[in-house]
């Protein structure tokens, strides 16, 4: 069976790179088609659109992987089935169990690189896309922020309830300095109604605040109309950075934001969400083979047209269980573990049935 693993091997990878290949070309198209009219009105350089595109395509290819892979596993056994070649290895005495192996072995690789493409390559280059849609484009421009929740060093933690970078200036300021010692014990706390940055003087005035020190159990409050704070570690640029979306994460900076988001007190269901999701996306090629080569096994006519539009069709049943799932999860009906996993699971119920009912 080596040489027709390998035969298998070099016939389904062949089709996932003309898949992956073909299916970037499209989105690219109407990318370009949908984007054209805000090149044009904001006179970006035909070098920075195909920079723009360069940092769009692992986002494609992450996208379209899975599908590509379960049309690879259609296309690929659906013609040796017509071709009678599963017939010959069937008779030689393989089952399909055994004819299965290499594509799944091939699968399991693919989505092992699809986690670290997906969750360290691709949020790097969605970083680079978003700059060009911020600084080129003019588009997705961050104008303000809400509950923003932050640590500024290793005792100072600073929440702020609302921030407009066009001002740079906050409200409902927070800033929390503990022990370093003994985090637990809360040293000193600043309130304050307003805050305003000092471009000229690298420095923060808080307005309207009263800030109160802590000594085992006293507690002294002093009352301020306006008081500088010069030992601050950020600035407006830094608290927009802290808006950044999940999709320009990696996963590292997914588990350190809701970690971050679960100590200081917010909800960190939503980033969970993402966080699982990464994995359970990626494994989805590997899921969609038990689904694809036990339907492709069997003969049937309609050739390429047939599988692509099954495959078109899965591939909006798992958008869809995937879209439910999320609006379930996010709403704290789901766990986030069960929501991100809930379309594989459903896909694997899906392949195990079909799976008994065919021919081995």
């Amino acid at each position: 069976m080596r040489i027709v693993d390998r035969y298998f091997v070099k016939q389904f990878l062949q089709v996932i790179l003309f898949a992956i290949f073909a299916f970037v070309i499209i989105f690219v198209i109407v990318d370009l088609m949908e984007n054209l009219d805000d090149f044009i009105d904001q006179n970006v350089s035909n070098a920075k659109i195909f920079e723009y595109y360069l940092y769009f395509i692992p986002e494609i290819v992450r996208l379209v992987t899975p599908v590509s892979v379960f049309l690879a596993s259609l296309f690929t056994v659906g013609k040796m089935a017509n071709l009678n070649e599963l017939t010959a290895i069937k008779v030689a005495g393989v089952s399909l169990y055994r004819i299965m192996l290499p594509f799944l072995i091939t699968a399991f690789l693919v989505s092992l690189f699809s986690i670290y493409f997906g969750g360290y390559i691709v949020p790097l280059a969605n970083k680079g896309k978003v700059a060009i849609e911020v600084n080129d484009m003019k588009k997705n421009i961050v104008y303000a922020g809400n509950n923003i929740f932050f640590q500024d060093s290793r005792n100072r933690i600073v929440n702020i309830s609302f921030f407009d970078t066009q001002n740079n200036t906050g409200t409902k300021i927070g800033i929390q300095e503990y022990d370093r010692s003994d985090p637990t014990k809360m040293r000193s706390r600043i309130d304050a109604e307003r805050m305003q940055y000092d471009s000229t003087h690298k420095v923060w005035h808080l307005y309207g605040g009263i800030k109160r020190e802590f000594y085992n159990t006293e507690e002294i409050a002093e009352r301020f109309d306006r008081k500088t704070l010069d030992y601050l570690n950020f600035s407006p640029k830094d608290v927009i950075q802290k808006q950044r979306k999940p999709e320009e994460m990696t996963l590292s900076e997914l588990k350190s934001f809701y970690e971050e988001q679960a100590r200081t007190g917010n909800d960190p269901t939503r980033t969970l969400i993402e966080y699982h999701s990464r994995y359970a996306y990626a494994m989805a090629s590997f899921v969609v083979v038990f689904l694809g080569l036990p339907m492709a096994a069997s003969k049937r006519r309609g050739g390429l047209a047939l599988q692509f539009g099954i495959s078109l069709l899965f591939t909006f049943v798992y958008l869809g269980f995937m879209k439910i799932s999320q609006a379930f999860g996010k709403n704290g009906v789901m766990d986030p573990l069960l929501t991100a996993w809930f379309a594989n699971l459903i896909f694997i119920a899906g392949a195990i049935i079909n799976i008994f009912r065919i021919q081995k």
